[in-house]
Protein backbone atom coordinates (compact mmCIF):
# COMPACT_ATOMS: atom_id res chain seq x y z
CA UNK A 1 0.00 0.00 0.00
CA UNK A 2 2.69 2.63 1.41
CA UNK A 3 4.62 1.73 -2.14
CA UNK A 4 1.21 2.55 -4.06
CA UNK A 5 1.01 5.87 -2.85
CA UNK A 6 4.59 6.78 -3.39
CA UNK A 7 4.58 5.72 -6.68
CA UNK A 8 1.46 7.73 -7.39
CA UNK A 9 2.63 10.59 -5.76
CA UNK A 10 5.62 11.05 -7.37
CA UNK A 11 4.60 9.83 -10.73
CA UNK A 12 2.14 12.47 -10.70
CA UNK A 13 2.96 16.22 -9.58
CA UNK A 14 0.03 17.94 -8.89
CA UNK A 15 -0.60 20.18 -12.16
CA UNK A 16 2.31 22.75 -12.91
CA UNK A 17 4.19 22.85 -9.26
CA UNK A 18 7.75 22.27 -9.40
CA UNK A 19 8.95 21.41 -6.01
CA UNK A 20 12.57 22.15 -4.76
CA UNK A 21 14.65 21.12 -1.99
CA UNK A 22 17.62 23.84 -1.03
CA UNK A 23 20.41 22.48 0.80
CA UNK A 24 19.38 23.83 3.90
CA UNK A 25 16.61 21.42 3.63
CA UNK A 26 13.48 23.63 2.48
CA UNK A 27 11.09 23.05 0.37
CA UNK A 28 10.60 25.63 -2.18
CA UNK A 29 7.21 25.64 -4.87
CA UNK A 30 7.06 26.87 -7.75
CA UNK A 31 3.78 27.36 -10.44
CA UNK A 32 5.46 26.96 -14.02
CA UNK A 33 4.34 29.57 -16.44
CA UNK A 34 2.81 28.55 -19.65
CA UNK A 35 2.93 29.69 -23.32
CA UNK A 36 -0.21 32.24 -22.73
CA UNK A 37 1.02 34.13 -20.05
CA UNK A 38 4.41 34.25 -21.71
CA UNK A 39 2.90 34.80 -24.51
CA UNK A 40 1.11 37.84 -23.27
CA UNK A 41 4.73 39.11 -21.54
CA UNK A 42 6.04 39.27 -24.91
CA UNK A 43 3.56 41.42 -26.62
CA UNK A 44 4.13 43.55 -23.99
CA UNK A 45 7.83 44.04 -24.10
CA UNK A 46 7.49 44.07 -27.69
CA UNK A 47 5.27 47.57 -27.22
CA UNK A 48 8.01 48.75 -25.49
CA UNK A 49 11.09 47.72 -27.94
CA UNK A 50 8.59 49.60 -30.54
CA UNK A 51 8.34 52.67 -28.70
CA UNK A 52 12.29 52.31 -28.01
CA UNK A 53 12.78 51.76 -31.68
CA UNK A 54 10.36 54.87 -32.55
CA UNK A 55 12.82 57.07 -30.15
CA UNK A 56 15.69 56.02 -32.08
CA UNK A 57 14.58 56.81 -35.77
CA UNK A 58 13.45 60.23 -34.24
CA UNK A 59 17.12 60.62 -33.55
CA UNK A 60 17.87 59.88 -36.98
CA UNK A 61 16.07 62.67 -39.08
CA UNK A 62 17.36 64.80 -36.20
CA UNK A 63 21.25 63.88 -36.79
CA UNK A 64 21.51 62.86 -40.24
CA UNK A 65 23.95 60.38 -41.14
CA UNK A 66 25.90 60.06 -37.25
CA UNK A 67 22.09 59.58 -36.02
CA UNK A 68 21.69 56.52 -38.69
CA UNK A 69 24.98 54.81 -37.27
CA UNK A 70 23.72 55.56 -33.44
CA UNK A 71 20.27 54.02 -34.77
CA UNK A 72 21.71 50.72 -36.16
CA UNK A 73 23.56 50.64 -33.12
CA UNK A 74 20.46 51.04 -31.15
CA UNK A 75 18.01 48.36 -32.52
CA UNK A 76 20.75 46.12 -32.38
CA UNK A 77 21.34 46.31 -28.35
CA UNK A 78 17.31 46.58 -27.66
CA UNK A 79 16.77 43.57 -29.97
CA UNK A 80 19.34 41.39 -28.08
CA UNK A 81 20.10 42.77 -24.97
CA UNK A 82 16.62 44.50 -23.55
CA UNK A 83 15.48 41.39 -21.40
CA UNK A 84 19.30 40.40 -21.08
CA UNK A 85 19.27 43.58 -18.46
CA UNK A 86 16.24 43.46 -17.27
CA UNK A 87 16.52 40.01 -16.00
CA UNK A 88 19.86 40.37 -14.71
CA UNK A 89 18.54 43.13 -12.63
CA UNK A 90 15.64 41.56 -10.92
CA UNK A 91 14.87 38.19 -13.27
CA UNK A 92 11.81 39.78 -15.17
CA UNK A 93 11.51 42.16 -17.95
CA UNK A 94 8.73 44.82 -17.43
CA UNK A 95 5.95 42.47 -19.88
CA UNK A 96 6.80 39.08 -17.32
CA UNK A 97 6.87 41.91 -14.71
CA UNK A 98 3.39 43.08 -15.43
CA UNK A 99 2.01 39.58 -15.55
CA UNK A 100 3.25 38.32 -12.50
CA UNK A 101 6.40 35.78 -14.08
CA UNK A 102 10.04 35.80 -13.68
CA UNK A 103 13.26 33.66 -15.08
CA UNK A 104 14.83 31.59 -12.14
CA UNK A 105 17.54 28.94 -12.92
CA UNK A 106 16.46 25.39 -12.76
CA UNK A 107 17.79 24.88 -9.42
CA UNK A 108 15.20 27.40 -7.87
CA UNK A 109 18.25 30.29 -7.40
CA UNK A 110 17.77 33.10 -9.19
CA UNK A 111 19.17 33.78 -13.21
CA UNK A 112 22.69 34.11 -14.10
CA UNK A 113 23.83 36.90 -16.63
CA UNK A 114 25.35 33.83 -18.59
CA UNK A 115 21.93 32.23 -18.53
CA UNK A 116 19.81 34.91 -19.66
CA UNK A 117 22.41 35.65 -22.24
CA UNK A 118 22.25 32.33 -23.77
CA UNK A 119 18.36 32.17 -23.72
CA UNK A 120 17.90 35.27 -25.14
CA UNK A 121 20.57 34.55 -28.23
CA UNK A 122 18.42 31.53 -28.92
CA UNK A 123 15.10 33.12 -29.63
CA UNK A 124 16.52 33.43 -32.70
CA UNK A 125 16.37 29.33 -33.02
CA UNK A 126 12.83 29.50 -31.23
CA UNK A 127 11.47 32.18 -33.57
CA UNK A 128 12.31 29.41 -36.29
CA UNK A 129 10.42 28.94 -39.03
CA UNK A 130 7.81 31.71 -38.23
CA UNK A 131 6.33 33.44 -35.65
CA UNK A 132 7.79 31.39 -32.32
CA UNK A 133 7.00 28.37 -33.56
CA UNK A 134 9.93 26.13 -32.77
CA UNK A 135 9.79 27.50 -29.63
CA UNK A 136 5.61 27.11 -28.98
CA UNK A 137 6.10 23.39 -30.15
CA UNK A 138 9.04 22.65 -27.59
CA UNK A 139 7.04 24.48 -24.50
CA UNK A 140 3.83 22.50 -25.59
CA UNK A 141 5.47 18.74 -25.43
CA UNK A 142 7.90 20.10 -22.24
CA UNK A 143 6.08 19.57 -18.79
CA UNK A 144 8.07 22.04 -17.55
CA UNK A 145 7.13 24.66 -20.63
CA UNK A 146 11.17 25.30 -21.77
CA UNK A 147 11.50 26.49 -25.08
CA UNK A 148 14.81 26.06 -26.57
CA UNK A 149 16.81 28.41 -25.25
CA UNK A 150 15.18 27.67 -21.78
CA UNK A 151 16.22 24.18 -21.97
CA UNK A 152 20.25 25.79 -22.94
CA UNK A 153 20.71 27.75 -20.45
CA UNK A 154 18.91 25.96 -17.93
CA UNK A 155 16.05 28.37 -17.03
CA UNK A 156 12.56 28.08 -15.87
CA UNK A 157 9.38 30.65 -15.95
CA UNK A 158 7.60 30.78 -13.42
CA UNK A 159 4.87 32.96 -11.20
CA UNK A 160 6.40 35.02 -8.78
CA UNK A 161 6.29 34.22 -5.07
CA UNK A 162 3.92 36.12 -3.25
CA UNK A 163 3.63 36.04 0.67
CA UNK A 164 0.17 34.87 1.45
CA UNK A 165 -1.26 33.09 4.51
CA UNK A 166 -1.19 29.31 4.67
CA UNK A 167 -4.39 28.28 3.68
CA UNK A 168 -6.14 25.27 5.59
CA UNK A 169 -7.83 22.15 4.61
CA UNK A 170 -12.00 23.09 4.00
CA UNK A 171 -12.97 20.40 6.72
CA UNK A 172 -12.56 20.37 10.78
CA UNK A 173 -11.97 16.69 11.04
CA UNK A 174 -8.55 14.87 11.15
CA UNK A 175 -8.09 11.19 10.58
CA UNK A 176 -4.89 9.36 11.12
CA UNK A 177 -4.21 7.53 7.31
CA UNK A 178 -3.77 3.74 7.72
CA UNK A 179 -0.17 3.48 6.84
CA UNK A 180 2.77 5.49 7.71
CA UNK A 181 3.77 8.31 5.00
CA UNK A 182 7.35 9.14 4.34
CA UNK A 183 7.94 13.17 4.04
CA UNK A 184 7.15 13.33 0.68
CA UNK A 185 3.85 11.58 0.93
CA UNK A 186 2.67 13.94 3.36
CA UNK A 187 3.95 17.10 1.60
CA UNK A 188 2.12 15.81 -1.20
CA UNK A 189 -0.86 15.88 0.90
CA UNK A 190 -0.28 19.30 2.38
CA UNK A 191 -0.01 20.78 -1.16
CA UNK A 192 -3.19 19.21 -2.30
CA UNK A 193 -5.15 20.16 0.71
CA UNK A 194 -3.78 23.99 0.37
CA UNK A 195 -4.51 23.96 -3.31
CA UNK A 196 -7.50 21.93 -3.50
CA UNK A 197 -10.37 24.93 -3.47
CA UNK A 198 -8.41 26.62 -6.40
CA UNK A 199 -9.30 23.64 -8.56
CA UNK A 200 -12.73 22.70 -9.88
CA UNK A 201 -14.59 19.87 -8.29
CA UNK A 202 -13.46 17.29 -11.38
CA UNK A 203 -10.10 18.43 -10.78
CA UNK A 204 -10.15 18.09 -7.03
CA UNK A 205 -12.07 14.20 -7.61
CA UNK A 206 -9.39 13.13 -10.13
CA UNK A 207 -6.63 13.89 -8.10
CA UNK A 208 -8.12 12.89 -5.01
CA UNK A 209 -8.81 8.96 -7.12
CA UNK A 210 -5.15 8.52 -8.02
CA UNK A 211 -5.31 6.94 -4.34
CA UNK A 212 -8.23 5.20 -4.29
CA UNK A 213 -6.29 1.75 -4.04
CA UNK A 214 -5.26 3.42 -1.00
CA UNK A 215 -8.62 5.00 0.09
CA UNK A 216 -11.53 2.55 -1.40
CA UNK A 217 -13.09 5.79 -2.16
CA UNK A 218 -14.21 7.64 -5.02
CA UNK A 219 -15.52 11.47 -5.55
CA UNK A 220 -15.86 13.20 -3.12
CA UNK A 221 -15.37 11.07 -0.36
CA UNK A 222 -11.88 10.64 -1.66
CA UNK A 223 -11.62 14.22 -1.77
CA UNK A 224 -12.50 14.76 1.89
CA UNK A 225 -10.69 11.77 3.18
CA UNK A 226 -7.28 13.17 2.13
CA UNK A 227 -8.10 16.71 3.81
CA UNK A 228 -8.75 14.94 6.85
CA UNK A 229 -5.26 12.82 6.64
CA UNK A 230 -3.87 16.53 5.59
CA UNK A 231 -5.46 18.05 8.65
CA UNK A 232 -3.76 15.32 10.75
CA UNK A 233 -0.74 16.28 9.52
CA UNK A 234 -0.93 19.96 10.49
CA UNK A 235 -2.00 19.01 13.76
CA UNK A 236 1.05 17.46 14.49
CA UNK A 237 0.02 13.89 14.14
Amino acid sequence: MEAGLTEGSAARPLDTLRSYEIPEGVLLDFRLAGPVVRACAWGIDAALRGLLYLALLLITTLLGGLGMALTLIGFFLIEWFYPVVFEIHNGATPGKRAMGIVVIQDNGTPVTPSASLIRNLLRAADFLPLLYAAGLVTMLINREFKRLGDLAAGTLVVYRDRQQERIQPPVSSASKPPIELSEDEQLTLLAFAERGETLSTERRQELAELLSEQTGLRGVDAVETLYAYANWILKGR
